[in-house]
């Protein structure tokens, strides 16, 4: 009788959680006879986010229930599939290989662009790498993320953006650049700001946006798997189109590496939001190895950090100049830009 009981009420727990996801997206996607699958694709958003539930009670039997769907799953044979956790690898790999590998996927169109059949997806995602000197990474963040954001049933495309030239390189920039440009090639609602050599370990770290901006890598490695500060908001993070605009985007003026998360943290923090993360293991990612290549560190960041209130929308997606150099892969679209500070200038640097 017990197990009776426990049971409806889990189910009552999941259908209220289906129902207020359909409410919340129904403005945006319309569901039609032939769409009549549409909601698979909700369904996989709720077994794959976690919910925070208000009740304690209603936590523990939502968290059963996720571990029950995912016991079942773990005999489906599904490539690299285990119960959530992914075989992480991060041996050098050719992209002739990759290549070759998802030229069977006929789904798959020019500049990485997948789309779910069977439903409509929940998010439309753009994926942005900035690049420098990282050949040999790229094919291996791609024969990861693919299959995992296939599973999650999402639309999505990827971006790298390559900056050219002599200058320090410019991370930050290179993702305004690469928003403005995803913004031209779809109508996409959910930006990924993503570190090409960041592979997540676990494929329930779903990859969609919410009513707060995202930090998925909560979890590092090279960190020991410790958050280093309340504060870090490095690695991969996502914000909806509607988001980005409204912090004016990343700043333009960390040359070199260091500083620009730390002063996205605070521009979103400034707009209003509050960031989330996974829970638990959700959140842990693997570092490809690397060294920065000559790469110089930012000195000059904890003097613009200390005034971000007063520069965030002076320096950002409405002051940014660039001449970007475009080429379609059929993994991806890239980008190639050489970026000066006169492209985006400020009257204090």
């Amino acid at each position: 009788m017990v197990q009776i009981i426990l049971k409806a009420i889990i189910q009552v727990i999941i259908l209220s959680k289906q129902q207020r996801i359909f409410q919340k997206t129904s403005h945006i996607h319309h569901t039609s006879p032939a769409q009549k699958n549409c909601l698979t694709c909700e369904r996989s958003e709720l077994e794959i986010e976690e919910v925070r539930l208000e009740e304690g009670q209603e936590q523990a039997l939502r968290g059963e229930h996720l571990r029950a769907e995912y016991r079942s799953r773990e005999e489906e044979p599904s490539g690299i599939w285990r119960g959530g956790f992914l075989n992480v690898n991060v041996s050098e790999v050719s992209f002739d290989e990759v290549h070759q590998l998802f030229s069977k996927d006929l789904d798959i169109e020019p500049g990485g662009h997948w789309r779910p059949k069977d439903c409509k997806p929940r998010w439309k995602v753009a994926v942005l790498i900035p690049f420098r000197n990282r050949h040999e990474h790229l094919p291996i963040f791609f024969l990861h993320l693919i299959p995992m954001l296939q599973k999650q049933r999402l639309e999505f495309a990827f971006y790298v953006i390559e900056q050219t030239g002599t200058q320090p390189f410019n991370r930050a920039m290179l993702f305004n650049v690469g928003f403005k440009e995803a913004m031209k090639d779809s109508v996409w609602d959910c930006v990924i700001f993503h570190d090409v050599d960041h592979l997540p370990e676990n494929d329930r770290n779903y990859y969609g946006c919410g009513e707060m901006p995202r930090h998925f890598a909560a979890k590092l490695d090279k960190y020991m798997y410790i958050l280093p500060y309340k504060e870090f908001f490095g690695g991969v993070s996502g914000l909806t189109v509607e988001q980005f605009g409204k912090i004016n985007g990343f700043p333009n003026a960390f040359w070199g590496w260091g500083g620009e998360d730390d002063d996205l943290w605070n521009r979103v923090h400034y707009a209003g939001y509050n960031v989330t993360r996974p829970e638990g293991d959700l959140g842990k990612y693997k570092s490809i190895p690397h060294h920065h290549r000559g790469e110089v560190q930012f000195l000059g960041r904890y003097k613009l950090l200390r005034y971000s209130k007063e520069r965030q929308y002076i320096d950002g997606l409405n002051n940014l100049l660039y001449t970007p150099k475009i080429l379609v892969d059929r993994l991806y679209t890239n980008i190639s830009v050489n970026l000066m500070p006169e492209l985006a200038p400020i009257e204090d640097y």
